[in-house]
């Protein structure tokens, strides 16, 4: 009798335990208001990104694959120190060895020769230098330029004037919101943020010809258009409800 007595006692308490954080539940969305906006500042870059690297022919041995890529990206990377690159904004970002081979019916699978792959992205802090970096490294042999990027160094105030920006289409959502579902507004009591940020990107040939350049005379640098970036903050503000 005891026994079921305290099994009884038990379950009616966690009943109670239930039933009072089911009502706690019920109760936050009746008393919270959220609301989301979005602040944005446009703003000119100031550093380009820019991927640069030269792909060997298929050569009979792995040395001579290595030998002429060496060469070719030490002219490469020398052109662009020229520039006023400087070494810390030069980071080799991928190097491949690769065997290629052939295949037949005849002969099956025959080993052809070797090709060498190597890039390197550059930061290139004056863009009026973006033309020249892919001319001039063009003329040294490279074949593989593209991936453009551009970003802003420092934009911590234009992230604050997104942010502020965000905050203020947020209260005024959420009192146009209020006033037409009758709601009474209190006190804000949390804001979220997600920060977003859209750079402007252009692309640039993913491949350039093998013999760009070769003649001696020099090539024409390319007018690369710079454009604005976006600087967006998101921002979720919660208020109290009255």
């Amino acid at each position: 009798m005891k026994t079921s007595l305290n099994i009884l006692l038990i379950l009616c308490i966690t009943a109670i335990v239930i039933v009072a954080l089911v009502t706690a539940q019920d109760r936050i969305p009746e008393d919270r208001y959220s609301v989301s906006a979005v602040g944005s500042v446009f703003a000119k870059p100031d550093i380009a990104n820019l991927t640069v690297g030269f792909k060997t022919e298929t050569k009979p041995t792995a040395a001579e694959a290595v030998q002429e890529n060496s060469g070719k990206m030490n002219k490469i990377i020398k052109e662009l120190k020229a520039l006023d690159i400087e070494s810390k904004d030069i980071k080799t970002t991928g190097y491949n060895l690769s065997p290629i081979y052939d295949w037949t019916d005849r002969t099956g699978q025959r080993l052809k020769g070797y090709q060498v792959s190597q890039n390197v992205s550059i930061k290139i802090r004056d863009l009026d230098n973006i033309g020249q970096a892919i001319a001039k490294t063009a003329e040294q042999g490279a074949n593989q330029v593209g991936n453009i990027n551009f970003t802003i160094d420092e934009e911590d105030e234009l992230k604050a004037q997104a942010r502020d920006e965000a905050i203020k289409k947020a209260k005024t959502k959420a009192k146009v919101v209020a006033k037409a579902a009758g709601m009474k507004l209190g006190k804000i009591v949390n804001v979220h943020e997600n920060q977003v940020y859209y750079p402007t990107v252009e692309n640039y040939a993913k491949t350039m010809d093998m013999g760009i350049g070769m003649g001696g005379g020099g090539i024409e640098a390319p007018e690369i258009e710079i454009g604005e970036n976006e600087v967006r903050v998101e921002v979720t503000v919660v208020y109290k409800v009255k």
